[in-house]
């Protein structure tokens, strides 16, 4: 049985994603920090008939990180794709520009997108390694390839883990493991800003299939309208 784990899965492209693999007969371990929020999810999926489940987690604890994959891996049998795309909340999330930014507001958004994609990584690629296959994708805004002076601290952070995705996919090369980038270049759903391009949750998730699936010779893809 194939299963995928999407860490950060949320109601707009978490759960298109939990879709778009769901509706080809993959299981689906949603992991956030909301149980509620995840039970929500799960019930939807289940409802249109796809097998999943809820693991919930904070990806900036390192050990309920880890622990989640390993239930979600106990669950289904194995953790095949793992899909990484936590989004910080504006209660967690301090937004400065290069001129304002403190270590310390490079430093959070460091802990919440590289490390928790490194803990979530250490996780479960030893298994996958040793299978000789398996799939792993990082998402992150297109601040990481262009980054805006609004939010400097948040870009510096989606680059270096944009730049740690791309070594990891040289390094994995061979191995059957596929790891790739995808840099969204839109809002979506709504616009960030007024006249920015948008595109719906289900117009990005074939991205990721595509990834998992064609093209598997690919460090990354960058989303555009």
């Amino acid at each position: 049985m194939t299963s995928i784990a999407i860490i950060g899965a949320g109601p707009q492209l978490g759960l298109a994603i939990a879709r778009t693999f769901g509706s080809q007969r993959i299981d689906v371990a949603l992991i956030s920090r909301n149980r509620d929020k995840l039970d929500r999810l799960v019930a939807k999926l289940i409802a249109e008939g796809i097998t999943a489940a809820a693991f919930p987690a904070d990806v900036l604890d390192r050990e309920a990180l880890t622990r989640a994959l390993k239930d979600a891996g106990a669950r289904f049998g194995g953790i095949d794709i793992l899909e990484y795309s936590p989004v910080g909340g504006f209660g967690s999330t301090t937004l400065t520009t290069p001129v304002e930014t403190e270590p310390a507001h490079v430093q959070h958004e460091i802990e919440f997108q590289l490390y928790g994609a490194i803990a979530a990584t250490k996780a479960v690629l030893p298994a996958m390694r040793e299978a000789g296959a398996g799939t792993l994708l990082y998402t992150t805004g297109a601040g990481s390839l262009d980054p805006v002076p609004q939010v400097g601290n948040v870009n510096a952070a989606a680059a270096a883990l944009r730049n740690w995705v791309i070594n990891l996919h040289k390094e994995l090369d061979g191995t059957g493991v596929q790891a790739a980038h995808i840099g969204i270049d839109v809002s979506i759903g709504t616009p960030a800003v007024p006249g920015f391009p948008t595109a719906r949750p289900e117009e990005i998730s074939p991205v990721y299939w595509d990834l998992h699936t064609t093209h598997r010779d690919r460090a990354e893809h960058i989303f555009r309208a």
